[in-house]
């Protein structure tokens, strides 16, 4: 048996829709969820766009199966993970050892605000439940149990590369023997402790966000979950469906340059870039596509730009940033990318990067504005967060 690593299942929530082939159609289709806000209740709600799942708590727990107290983390985290789990399509779990592996960065933070909104007023007051769940771990945990993936549970917080680290450290887990089958990625929910600190940063954009374009001018928060369902070679042939692709390369690198920053030359970007074609064994010219961290802030674009100039110069793979159509999911970002690059190698896809109208002014290259369908054998995803932890997967046609 080889050491590769399958995907054999994708699950997905977001802006763009309830499930896999919904978030595909949306992809195909130029429709992006940013809008006003609707769920979350914020004194920005008139001022700050956002990418919400557009279901309530409430039909929230209806689609998981699960009770409308849990926190939005985890009951977006139950939705995408079961889906993955279902999309796999193997007969008995039980017969190997499978493990949980999910990232996010807020946790049970929307609970919290509840509480803390009676707390503050009144001591006597607020209910206990609502912070039982706050910490990041928690919402793993809620989620491993209903999946009955318990044989390794674990939460990863590297910020907005979380969920990127949480696929490769599952793919580790399998290499090195320890579990069969790893259902890895992450979720976050929006909260107004995630929006105020964005907005402090003065990173947000008013406007839908324009991710590569020289006048952009920020991000745009959104929520979601996304998981992949990595499983052995000894594994995947016993089951009946084909995988999407494997997971050829990864790595993680930190440059440590700033708490919020990503350093000018891109060089955490560039690292985690180089190391993950170092470990798949592939060529620069064997990238078909990259999906970009692309978030839309000065910063982030300029930086990640500059790192891929420094690798591919001459010769620039297509790419795009779906973040025009997520938002910026956070701990959940890495994740969902993960599940559209599985997606663009089964369906021959590159992504538009929407609302790109003017190439940013030190950058040789564009990103693509129109959907074109052509065969993809390799797809770069990036995923740079704060701190400078720097993660870049690779997935790879099979």
């Amino acid at each position: 048996m080889s050491n590769n690593i399958y995907i054999q299942g994708l699950g997905i929530i977001s802006a763009i829709g309830n499930n896999a082939q919904e978030c595909l159609d949306s992809l195909q289709s130029r429709a992006d969820g940013v809008a006003k806000m609707n769920y979350l209740q914020s004194a920005h709600k008139n001022e700050l766009p956002v990418a919400e799942v557009k279901k309530s708590n409430k039909e929230l727990a209806d689609m998981a199966e699960m009770p409308a107290s849990l926190t939005r983390t985890a009951l977006l985290s139950t939705i995408a993970a079961k889906e993955a789990l279902a999309d796999a399509a193997i007969e008995s779990i039980t017969d190997w050892k499978i493990g949980f592996i999910s990232a996010n960065t807020v946790g049970g933070m929307d609970k919290t605000e509840d509480f803390f909104k009676d707390f503050l007023q009144d001591a006597s007051k607020g209910k206990l439940r609502d912070v039982v769940n706050h910490e990041c771990g928690s919402a793993t945990e809620i989620v491993a149990e209903e999946l009955g993936a318990t044989d390794y549970i674990t939460t990863i917080s590297t910020a907005c590369s979380s969920s990127a680290n949480s696929i490769f450290y599952g793919a580790r887990l399998i290499r090195n023997g320890i579990l069969d089958i790893a259902i890895a990625g992450g979720a976050d929910a929006l909260t107004k402790f995630t929006l105020n600190g964005f907005n402090t940063l003065m990173i947000l954009d008013k406007e839908p966000c324009k991710p590569f374009d020289e006048n952009r001018k920020g991000l745009n928060l959104g929520e979601g979950a996304a998981y992949v369902v990595l499983v052995s070679e000894r594994v995947m042939k016993t089951l009946g469906k084909q995988p999407y692709c494997k997971l050829s390369g990864y790595c993680n690198a930190n440059d440590a340059y700033h708490q919020t920053a990503s350093s000018p030359d891109g060089t955490g970007s560039y690292l985690a870039m180089k190391g993950a074609l170092e470990k798949s064994g592939l060529q620069l010219t064997d990238i078909d596509y990259i999906n970009l961290h692309g978030t839309g802030t000065q910063n982030n674009d300029s930086a990640e730009g500059t790192a891929i100039k420094r690798l591919f110069d001459p010769h620039y793979p297509k790419l795009s940033s779906t973040k025009a159509y997520t938002g910026h999911t956070l701990g959940a970002s890495g994740g969902v990318e993960a599940v559209f690059a599985s997606l663009a190698i089964k369906h021959g896809l590159i992504y538009p990067n929407l609302r790109f109208e003017t190439q940013i002014a030190d950058q040789p290259f564009a990103p693509e504005t129109q959907l074109i369908r052509q065969d993809v054998k390799n797809v770069l995803s990036n995923s740079f967060g704060f701190g400078g932890n720097c993660s870049s997967l690779i997935f790879s046609k099979v």
